[in-house]
């Protein structure tokens, strides 16, 4: 355990950054997982757009690389597009 009043004060910060960085992660997750399973496509283009925005965010918060992003992105394009 930290003896230093500011190592104590990181750990409390760290923890709460964990907390929220795990809450958009899986929000993230959850948003993938809808899109992908989603059999309309017309419900899929309107879908598309937020789980794109929710990517960028991701990023932009360093939560995921931006590489990971681009490569989810594109994967979701592609099987919005497949869609019949």
């Amino acid at each position: 355990m930290a003896n230093h009043k500011s190592a104590l004060k990181r750990i409390r910060q760290s923890e709460k950054k964990r907390v929220i960085n795990r809450y958009y992660h899986k929000t993230a997750r959850t948003a993938l997982r809808v899109l992908r399973t989603e059999e309309d496509k017309a419900a899929a283009t309107l879908k598309l757009p937020s789980v794109i925005s929710l990517l960028d965010k991701l990023v932009k918060k360093n939560i995921i690389h931006k590489n990971k992003a681009a490569n989810l992105k594109s994967k979701l394009t592609k099987h919005v597009n497949a869609l019949a």
